[in-house]
Parts: structure tokens; sequence; C-alpha cells
């Protein structure tokens, strides 16, 4: 069976499963760290891990309800990588958030002298290995992370999970566009954005 055949059932998911399958949302690395093993549907025959969109889904639901309870202008996004850069600026922008887009200059959560410091009231980042230095000064600042994981990520000092592929064009848009879709939800408003909004040109 390969991952377009999967048999998931989803209480009300937030898309189709065959929306997330399009997305690739599902597709892992061939590395598994011990900390995503809970969230791994199977082992494909070449060798990549594929992660179970049930959890996906309920993982966002449950980032979107906790990033809720703070000022979204409190929120900071950041994302090293080249994929997340567009559809993370369209989630700040959406929502009124912070952003830190590209390289990442260590300080900017823990040294107040530095030009440009910051004191958002929690983290969201892409990826915890090229954003490893936020999550860093994050923990040290007790800063709460919400991080899209995929397969070989660990996530040892992550407080939200999102199981996800964070390496894929279409995956990150879809992640990022139900984030925000569920948040402004949250906040009693209503929006027109879709998922093509997010997705960043080739």
């Amino acid at each position: 069976m390969n991952e377009n055949e999967m048999e998931i059932e989803i209480n009300e998911p937030l898309v189709s499963v065959e929306e997330y399958l399009a997305a690739g949302v599902h597709i892992g690395t061939q590395q598994k760290s011990i900390d995503m093993k809970k969230f791994i549907y199977r082992v494909r025959g070449d060798g990549l891990y594929i992660l179970d969109i049930r959890e996906t889904d309920e993982r966002i639901k449950l980032a979107a309800k906790f990033l809720s309870q703070f000022n979204t202008s409190n929120i900071l996004v950041v994302t090293s990588r080249q994929y997340g850069q567009w559809p993370s600026r369209m989630f700040a922008k959406s929502l009124g958030a912070m952003e830190m887009i590209g390289r990442f200059i260590p300080g900017l959560l823990t040294n107040q002298n530095l030009k440009g410091y910051i004191e958002p009231e929690v983290v969201v980042v892409t990826d915890p290995i090229s954003d490893a230095q936020v999550i860093t000064e994050a923990t040290q600042a007790g800063i709460p992370v919400v991080a899209l994981c995929d397969t070989n990520n660990m996530t040892r000092f992550v407080d939200v999970v999102i199981p996800t592929n964070n390496k894929g064009r279409k995956a990150l848009s879809m992640v990022y566009y139900l984030l925000t879709r569920e948040l402004l939800k949250y906040k009693g408003i209503i929006t027109d954005l879709t998922q093509e909004d997010f997705e960043t040109d080739l």
C-alpha cells in the first residue's frame, strides 16, 4: 500500500485526507528520532518514514488553541528554511505577528542591549534543526515554543509539536495556512485566505 491508498479516518479534519496527501505533509525523512516515533504511521519501501496525518490534523488544532491565548502581536514566527519563508511571512502578516525570516541574529531574545532585541510571548519555528538557536534562546528566556517537526527532529525543548514535512513547499504552505485560519477562528475572525496565498513560487 502506498501513501495515496492510506485508509485514515480523521474526526472532522481541517481539510480532506486527499488534500493533506496532495500537499505531502505526511512525507518524512529517512531518519526517525525517538521523540517523533509516536507520530509516525509507517516506513515506506524506499526507507522514508510516513507521518500520521491524523496526528498532524489534531496537532494543528491544538497549536491554534494554544496560540489563541496570546495576543497575536506577541507571537514571533521564525524560519531560515527557504520554503518556509513565504508561508511564515503570510502567517505573520495575516495575524499581525512578528517575523524573523532568514538568518536569526544570536541574542535577539536574550541580550537586552542588542539592537532589535524583542520579547515575544511565544515562538513558532519551522524546523528545530535549522532554527535551533531560536529554540535555545526561547528556552533560556522562558518563552514557549511551537514547532513544525519532521520525523528526524528532536522535540525536547518544544512545547507544542506539529508533526509535518517541514521541508516541502506545499506542505509548509498547507500547515501555515491551516494554523493561520484556525487561530483567526479562535479570535472570531473568518478569513477568505486560501492555501494558494501561502504558497511560494518555485
